[in-house]
């Protein structure tokens, strides 16, 4: 692994807005996820690393709800959600970006973010407003396009987009959404070396100050934006720390590396 400095460094003494607390879950018979301690500091990027297997994807489907873990406990902003359902999650501030571009393709680029922004107001489905209320979220839809070098590509249905486009439009709605916990799910799977790299800046860009778990299979994405990783492998962490304490670990090594392109 190359030695590579993350964007951000987060406070040591900055709080903890999610905890884990021995989170288990099985599957007739077989343990996705095992016993997992994790504590996530408020305006840091914190990483999930391991071979295929390792059960990333399903920790992010226990921190959604979209699976209920067998044992232990989720702790968002002081309140235990273990329990809550997918729904109240979202509106509690945790928003999830998927592996594939979950845009409405025949939409324009803005009205995409429009969407996301009318779902922050309340008023998703209430087409007939007010122009001036329409107008302002025009407004701000632009400058979130902006945000993600999509000031051009306004009027353009998401299906025309190239794939690298596509998942920045998706990041604005993310963005959107005003998340307290962006989790980011793979946000350069399948991308070409030049879209990694300008996805790679785009997440630093617009995600500072923010706080973000993602998964990604590509290191030198990891190593260049997270403050933290986690490094799970079959279920269980088997390290954490920043970049060069991670890479340096035999461990992970044998484990990680053996499996997986360093790129």
């Amino acid at each position: 692994m190359n030695d590579q400095s993350p964007s951000n460094d987060p406070s040591q003494n900055a709080r903890t807005i999610l905890e884990t607390r021995g989170l288990t879950k099985d599957f007739k018979g077989f343990t996705a996820i095992k016993d997992i301690n994790l504590a996530v500091k408020q305006g840091s990027i914190h990483a999930l690393i391991g071979p295929n297997g390792a059960g990333k994807t399903t920790f992010f489907n226990l921190l959604t709800k979209f699976l209920t873990p067998t044992s232990g406990s989720i702790i968002f902003e002081d309140q235990d959600i273990t329990h809550r359902k997918p729904a109240d999650i979202a509106q509690n501030g945790i928003i999830r970006s998927f592996q594939i571009s979950s845009v409405f393709p025949h939409l324009s680029a803005r009205n995409n973010v429009r969407i996301a922004l009318q779902r922050k107001l309340g008023v998703s489905y209430h087409f007939w407003r007010p122009l001036k209320i329409l107008t302002q979220l025009d407004d701000q839809a632009q400058a979130l396009l902006e945000q993600v070098g999509l000031a051009e590509f306004g009027d353009t249905p998401a299906v025309e987009l190239a794939y690298g486009r596509k998942r920045a439009l998706e990041i604005a709605t993310t963005v959107a959404l005003e998340p307290r916990l962006m989790l980011l799910d793979e946000p350069t799977q399948g991308m070409s070396a030049e879209d990694v790299g300008t996805v790679t800046e785009l997440i630093k860009r617009v995600v500072e100050g923010r706080t973000i778990i993602m998964v990604e299979h590509n290191l030198s994405v990891v190593a260049s934006v997270a403050d933290t990783i986690t490094v799970l492998n079959r279920g269980e962490i088997l390290a954490e720390g920043d970049y060069q304490t991670v890479s340096n670990n035999p461990l992970v090594m044998e484990a990680y590396m053996g499996t997986v392109d360093a790129e």
